[in-house]
C-alpha cells in the first residue's frame, strides 16, 4: 500500500478512535517514507503525533489511576501486590512505546527533516516522550530521561529561534511544557 492509500487508512483509524492501529499505520508510513528518502508531510506528521500521543495518553491515564488506588491499598496486602503488579505491567508497556517513538525519532524522522519545523517538531517530540519516560522511570533512569528531555527542548528552541519566525505555534507551546516540566 502507497503512503497515501496509509495516510488514508490512518485518518479513519483517527475517526474510529483505534490510536493503537492509526499509530501501527503511522510507522508505516514513516518507513515508507525513509525508503523513498523524502520527508514525512505535515499531515503525516501530525497524524504519527496524534496517534502516538493517544497511545501513550492511555497508558498514562491508567498509571496515574492505578497509583492513586495503590496509595489507598494496604500496605502488604493481597491487593497490594496486584495493584503494584499492575502499575508495573503500564509502566512497561508505556516504556516500549515511548522507546518506540525515540528509536523512530533518531534514527528515522529527525535525520531525514529538511526544513526547520520538522526538526523542530521532532526535537519537541522527543523531548515530549523523554518527558513521559520520566514520569514512570526509577532512579537512577529517571535523571537520564530528564536530562534528555531538557536538552531536546533546548536543541528545539535553539533552532526556532534562529531559523523560524514568531508567530509559528510550536514558539509558545513547548516552551510553556518544558516550563511546566521543568518546575515540577
Amino acid at each position: 500500500m502507497d503512503r497515501g492509500a496509509l495516510t488514508v487508512r490512518a485518518k479513519l483509524a483517527e475517526q474510529a478512535e483505534r490510536y493503537e492501529d492509526m499509530a501501527k499505520i503511522m510507522k508505516e508510513v514513516t518507513i515508507k517514507a525513509k525508503e523513498s528518502n523524502s520527508e514525512l508531510t505535515p499531515d503525516e506528521r501530525n497524524f504519527l503525533s496524534v496517534a502516538y500521543k493517544n497511545v501513550v495518553g492511555a497508558r498514562r491515564s491508567s498509571w496515574r489511576v492505578i497509583g492513586s488506588i495503590e496509595s489507598k491499598t494496604d500496605t502488604g496486602s493481597k491487593k497490594e501486590k496486584i495493584t503494584v503488579d499492575f502499575k508495573e505491567k503500564i509502566e512497561e508497556e508505556l516504556t516500549t512505546i515511548c522507546n518506540d517513538v525515540l528509536e523512530l525519532i533518531a534514527n528515522v524522522l529527525y535525520p531525514m527533516a529538511k526544513q526547520s519545523e520538522s526538526k523542530v517538531f521532532y526535537l519537541k517530540m522527543k523531548g515530549d516522550y523523554y518527558r513521559y519516560l520520566s514520569e514512570v522511570a526509577k532512579e537512577p533512569l529517571r535523571g537520564g530521561t530528564v536530562t534528555s528531555s531538557e536538552e531536546a527542548y533546548k536543541q528545539a528552541m535553539d533552532i526556532a529561534i534562529e531559523t523560524m519566525p514568531p508567530p509559528i505555534p510550536y514558539d509558545l507551546g513547548w516552551p510553556l511544557t518544558s516550563l511546566f516540566f521543568t518546575t515540577r
